[in-house]
């Protein structure tokens, strides 16, 4: 018989999909699931797994590889997609397929599958990994070719063979976690004019909620990496696991955005990702210290461009590596201890230093010129609007003005 390996989470798609895939396909449905740092949603997966049709499954400890192989390049690079999204989902999609690819040429499989919607942009993440790493591989996206329409019809032929699924036609969200982040789409959400819930927080509490008073944390950088928490070195499962409860405690991270899909159509969502945002504003106050300006707004441009490839899908491509490249090499002097101070949702300076700082206090400050000369500034004034008078007169001379 001839098998397929299934990206399973264990949630209303997937949770049908083992069916769909023996009654349709014939095939023996091999069940993958990646613990990125779901918690104890893994905790029933082995025997619901088996309980729906699965012949077996993989679950593979996958925290460390994520973090180190595609949060942290992403969080060096600086990628934010659309100004407020930490790609949370993104980034963890290619490390499934090639994970997925790995359990299939392990098993003889001749076809991989998901759960991802013919809507969404996880099927483009999904099948781009398999064709850059095993393009031999079939892939099968059932909601792309069953009747199934809606989450409530999944629901119901769930239903209909006696299927355990997380979610109700009252409370349909759906959500995609991991040690990065929490996502929630669906129900309320759809409509950009209904005010997102509180209640579906589940790694944060609303900002209102939070401590009267605020949380003080260092985070200490070697080239770009996080490596250090409150002056204590600790790996980076660990770091990431309590800068979460950190800022979850106190109300950092919430994002609600519509976003730009990549096929076409917007769509709305909440993101938590408390940690991540500590990060992010942490990496970013380092580099502000210790990146000269040219080097700096060229790597905020770059930055756009390697969200929309994280963002896409397209993880395993040359460009990609070759920005990587870019990266690396700016984030050699990326070393040092931000201090942030977090209060009811807000991110805020207290203190950063770097042994490679570039702020020189002599030149800077307002008391003192030993070191600055303040009259050569009219020379390079001079200098710089140059073209600007050039234009000016020509205008004047030729009657524009």
């Amino acid at each position: 018989m001839p098998k397929v390996v299934l990206a399973y989470s264990g949630g209303l798609d997937t949770s049908v999909i083992i069916a769909w895939l023996k009654e349709n396909y014939g095939y023996e449905v091999i069940a993958m699931t990646a613990d990125l740092g779901q918690g104890e949603e893994l905790a029933p997966l082995e025997e619901k797994a088996i309980q729906s049709g699965a012949s077996k499954i993989y679950i593979e400890d996958l925290r460390k590889e994520f973090v180190e192989e595609y949060v942290f390049p992403t969080l060096k690079a600086g990628a934010v997609y659309e100004g407020k999204y930490l790609l949370g989902t993104s980034f963890a999609r290619p490390l499934i397929a090639k994970k997925l690819v790995e359990i299939a040429e392990k098993e003889g499989a001749v076809a991989v599958a998901h759960g991802a919607t013919g809507k969404g942009n996880d099927q483009v993440r999904f099948e781009l990994g398999v064709k850059a790493l095993a393009p031999h591989l079939k892939v099968i996206a059932p909601w792309r070719e069953w009747d199934i329409r809606s989450r409530e019809d999944a629901i119901d032929y769930a239903e209909a063979r006696g299927i355990p699924v997380p979610v109700t036609k009252k409370s349909i969200y759906s959500r995609d976690r991991n040690i990065w982040h929490i996502s929630h789409e669906g129900g309320e959400l759809e409509s950009p004019a209904n005010p997102a819930s509180y209640d579906m927080l589940m790694l944060t509490v609303p900002p209102e909620k939070a401590p009267e008073q605020p949380t003080y944390v260092e985070i200490g950088f070697e080239q770009g990496i996080p490596v250090a928490l409150n002056g204590e070195k600790t790996d980076s499962v660990s770091l990431l696991e309590k800068l979460n409860e950190i800022g979850g405690a106190n109300g950092i991270g919430i994002v609600d955005m519509v976003e730009n899909r990549l096929v076409g159509m917007k769509s709305r969502g909440v993101y938590e990702t408390p940690g991540g945002a500590i990060l992010v504003y942490a990496h970013r106050e380092m580099e502000l210290l210790t990146l000269d300006r040219a080097t700096l707004h060229y790597k905020e441009q770059m930055a756009l461009r390697y969200a929309e490839l994280v963002y896409d899908g397209v993880w395993f491509s040359p460009l990609r590596e070759a920005l990587d490249a870019f990266v690396d090499s700016t984030q050699r002097t990326v070393t040092g201890t931000v201090k942030l101070k977090l209060y009811k949702g807000n991110i805020i300076p207290a203190g950063v230093t770097s042994p490679y700082s570039l702020y020189d206090e002599e030149l800077s400050t307002f008391s003192r010129d030993e070191v600055y000369n303040q009259a050569d500034a009219e020379g390079f004034i001079n200098l710089f609007g140059l073209p600007l008078k050039v234009r000016a007169l020509m205008e004047k001379k030729a009657g524009l003005r």
